[in-house]
């Protein structure tokens, strides 16, 4: 499935564009704050009924108006189409239609058309907290298994009441029981259903950082979980007394996290930009091969300033792999036109360029 069409109304700073597509290499070339990340936005937000950058939907809407829509159009291998469209509305809040069909659950359309963003802002997965890494790992799960998306939306729900629950000055403790052992079974579930993606990604980022960066370092990956070796309700049980004291529910699945290293030491510390920056990727580039062997067709692959802090030897390797017959729709951006010149003469197939100013396409 790829995009063939697209057209933006008053999405951030973009009032009013229609663009047509290359199924393979589209190149979006503008100065910094023209509005080259806020068009790969709108792309994901077809997708993931949400933007990328964590926002109320109430920003996005160009300043001054009240309202703003995307509609996107999707061919599929068989050559039938989608039609995907969301409205955003100050008053009436948000809708996304497929084929003109309004979808009861905004979950449901999630999984529907794949997709994988790689962005500066994605260097919040080192540096930031655990909160960036779980996120992280339920936009990708959340694609994968629409079992999971519930799942998880329900233990959100019940961790919020359970919390509710404990800061309250008398609750019952029957009513805290009950509302653990209803999340002892979605947390369960979460559980297992991260520290089987992160085991089966691990050998992919290996792969992806050694093509990047030469051989030059080692990577692992970590998932920590309070649920090792225990379960949620045992969990919950030993840490009664402290969860009634500090007044919030101190362990499970809400506290999970990722654990980078290089060489054995915490890429957050010893890793260079560049190498921090390949590492992302290369936790991107298996991500996008987890979607893609899942589905059975490419995830539209979406590149924010890519080539920022790469040397060009580590750059020259990245395209060679994006030029691959493995990956499918490709949206890049970047601030330098004769790169983008360079870029498109490494890649064989259809391409197209663009160039943004202050939000409007050229």
């Amino acid at each position: 499935m790829y995009l063939n069409k697209i057209s933006v109304t008053n999405f951030k700073n973009i009032s009013q564009t229609t663009l047509s597509f290359s199924k393979k290499l589209n190149c979006i070339t503008g100065i910094n704050g023209s509005g080259k990340t806020n068009l790969l936005d709108a792309v994901y937000f077809l997708s993931m009924t949400k933007s990328y950058f964590p926002s109320a939907d109430q920003y996005i809407i160009r300043y001054g108006e009240n309202r703003a829509a995307i509609t996107g159009e999707y061919i599929n291998s068989d050559k039938t189409s989608e039609k995907i469209s969301v409205n955003i509305d100050t008053a009436s809040g948000k809708q996304i239609k497929r084929n003109s069909k309004p979808y009861s659950r905004l979950s449901d359309h999630v999984g529907l058309i794949p997709v994988v963003m790689i962005s500066p802002s994605d260097s919040a997965l080192i540096n930031e907290s655990g909160e960036e890494r779980r996120r992280y790992l339920n936009s990708i799960l959340s694609q994968l298994d629409r079992e999971y998306l519930r799942r998880l939306q329900n233990y959100n729900i019940l961790l919020s009441q359970r919390n509710k629950l404990l800061k309250s000055d008398f609750f019952s403790e029957d009513l805290l029981w009950a509302y653990s052992e209803k999340m002892a079974q979605d947390g369960q579930y979460i559980y297992e259903k991260r520290r089987e993606f992160v085991k089966s990604i691990s050998p992919s980022v290996e792969y992806y950082y050694g093509v990047i960066s030469g051989e030059r370092e080692s990577i692992t990956i970590e998932y920590r979980s309070d649920l090792e070796g225990t379960t949620i309700s045992e969990l919950f049980s030993s840490n009664l007394k402290r969860d009634s004291l500090l007044r919030y529910t101190t362990s499970g699945i809400h506290r999970d996290d990722l654990f980078f290293t290089m060489n054995g030491h915490p890429i957050k510390r010893g890793g260079s930009q560049g190498q921090q920056k390949s590492f992302l990727v290369s936790l991107k580039l298996a991500q996008f091969s987890a979607i893609r062997e899942q589905k059975g067709e490419p995830p539209v692959l979406l590149l924010d300033d890519i080539f920022d802090k790469l040397d060009i030897l580590r750059v020259e390797s990245l395209l060679k792999l994006v030029a691959t017959s493995d990956f499918g729709q490709i949206f890049l951006t970047e601030s330098n036109k004769l790169r983008v010149s360079e870029i498109l003469e490494t890649i064989d197939g259809d391409s197209l360029s663009f160039e943004i100013d202050k939000g409007r396409v050229i």
